[in-house]
C-alpha cells in the first residue's frame, strides 16, 4: 500500500516522490549510477522526518491518529495472536461490527480481546459505522467482558474511535445506558484489563471498554473527552479553530503521561505506526506480555482495589463543606 502522507508532510512526500522516480530509471547505461543518489536522498528523507517528527504540533497528532493507513485493531490481532476466534452479537439486539472481540492467544497466554474497528474502504467504513459503536457493540462487549472473568481469561482492549455513533436509534436503544454499565462492570471485573489507545481516544465511546487495570498509549495517538473539532465549535463557535483546541485540551500522549494518566507510552516507528506496521505490533506485544505477566501475578481482590484507587485518583477536587 502507498504511503498516504498528511500536509505536514509535504516535503517527506517531494523527497519520497523523487526516489521512487530514479528507483524506476532505466540502469542498463552502466555509466549511470543512481544507487549513490537513491541513498543520499533516502538519508535525507530519514533526517527530514525525524525533524519534522520532532516538532508536532497536538492538532498534527490527531491528524496521524486519524490516518486512513493506521494499523486497527484486527491488524494487530492478527500480527500478535497465533489463534483468534471472533465472537458476534450482544445476545439482545444484533451485532455491531464497529467493535469486534473474541477469544485469542498471545504467546502462552489466553486471553480475551476487545476492540474499535474502522474501515479501509467506503464500504467498510460504512459496514463498521466509521468506528463508532452503538449500544449494541458495547453490550457485545459486556457479554464477552463476562465471558473472561467466567474462564479467568485477561482482557485487553484496543480503544480507537472518534466517540460513540450519537444517532436517534442508538439513543433509543439506552447508548448512554450501555456506556454506564460497561463503566461500573469493568470496574469490579476480577480479572486483569490492559487497555492501549492504538489512534482516537474519543469520550465515553472509548471509555465504555477504557477502564483498566493498566493503560498504555501509542506515541501518536490522542485521548480525550471530545474531538478538537467538537470543542472548538461549543468554545469558539466554530470547527475552524481545532487546532486550538487540540492544543489546549492536552489530548496527546505525551501530556497525559506527564499528568500521571496513563501508564506507558509506547515509541512508534519513525513516521507512524503505518510505516511500520510489524516493528510496532513487535514492541506493543512485548509491552503486553511485560504487564500481563506483572498483573496474573496479583491477587484477584487486590487487583480489583487497585483498580478502583486507581479510578479514585484520577483529576483533584474538593468537596464542599458539609
Amino acid at each position: 500500500m502507498a504511503v498516504a502522507f498528511l500536509d505536514f508532510e509535504q516535503p517527506i512526500a517531494e523527497l519520497e516522490a523523487k526516489i521512487e522516480e530514479l528507483k524506476h530509471i532505466s540502469s542498463d547505461d552502466s555509466e549511470v549510477n543512481i544507487r549513490e543518489e537513491i541513498n543520499r536522498l533516502q538519508a535525507k528523507s530519514r533526517q527530514l522526518t525525524t525533524h519534522i517528527f520532532a516538532n508536532l504540533t497536538p492538532w498534527q497528532i490527531t491528524q496521524l491518529a486519524r490516518h486512513p493507513h493506521r494499523p486497527y485493531t484486527l491488524d494487530y490481532v492478527n500480527l500478535m495472536c497465533r489463534e483468534f476466534q471472533e465472537l458476534h452479537g450482544d445476545r439482545m439486539f444484533g451485532d455491531d461490527l464497529a467493535i469486534v472481540g473474541g477469544l485469542a492467544r498471545l504467546d502462552g497466554h489466553s486471553v480475551m480481546v476487545l476492540g474499535h474497528q474502522k474501515g479501509r474502504d467506503t464500504k467498510e467504513r460504512v459496514r463498521r459505522n466509521y468506528g463508532m459503536p452503538k449500544p449494541e457493540g458495547y453490550r457485545k462487549a459486556l457479554r464477552l467482558m463476562r465471558l473472561a472473568e467466567r474462564f479467568g481469561l485477561p482482557l485487553i482492549t484496543f480503544i480507537d474511535t472518534p466517540g460513540a455513533y450519537p444517532g436517534v436509534g442508538s439513543e433509543e436503544r439506552g447508548q448512554s445506558e450501555a456506556i454506564a454499565r460497561n463503566l461500573f462492570e469493568m470496574s469490579v471485573l476480577r480479572i486483569p484489563i490492559i487497555t492501549v489507545v492504538i489512534g482516537e481516544g474519543g469520550s465515553g465511546g472509548a471509555l465504555a471498554i477504557g477502564v483498566c487495570d493498566r493503560l498504555l498509549m501509542l506515541q501518536y495517538s490522542t485521548y480525550s473527552v471530545i474531538t478538537p473539532e467538537g470543542c472548538a465549535s461549543i468554545l469558539w463557535k466554530s470547527a475552524e479553530k481545532k487546532e486550538a483546541a487540540a492544543e489546549a485540551m492536552g489530548l496527546t500522549a505525551q501530556r497525559l503521561e506527564q499528568l500521571g494518566l496513563i501508564d506507558e507510552v509506547l515509541e512508534e516507528p519513525l513516521g507512524g505506526a503505518h510505516r511500520d506496521p510489524v516493528h510496532m505490533s513487535e514492541g506493543l506485544k512485548a509491552a503486553l506480555l511485560r504487564h500481563l505477566t506483572e498483573l496474573e501475578e496479583v491477587d484477584r481482590e487486590e487487583l480489583r482495589a487497585a483498580r478502583g484507587a486507581k479510578i479514585a485518583a484520577f483529576g483533584v477536587y474538593s468537596a464542599p463543606d458539609a
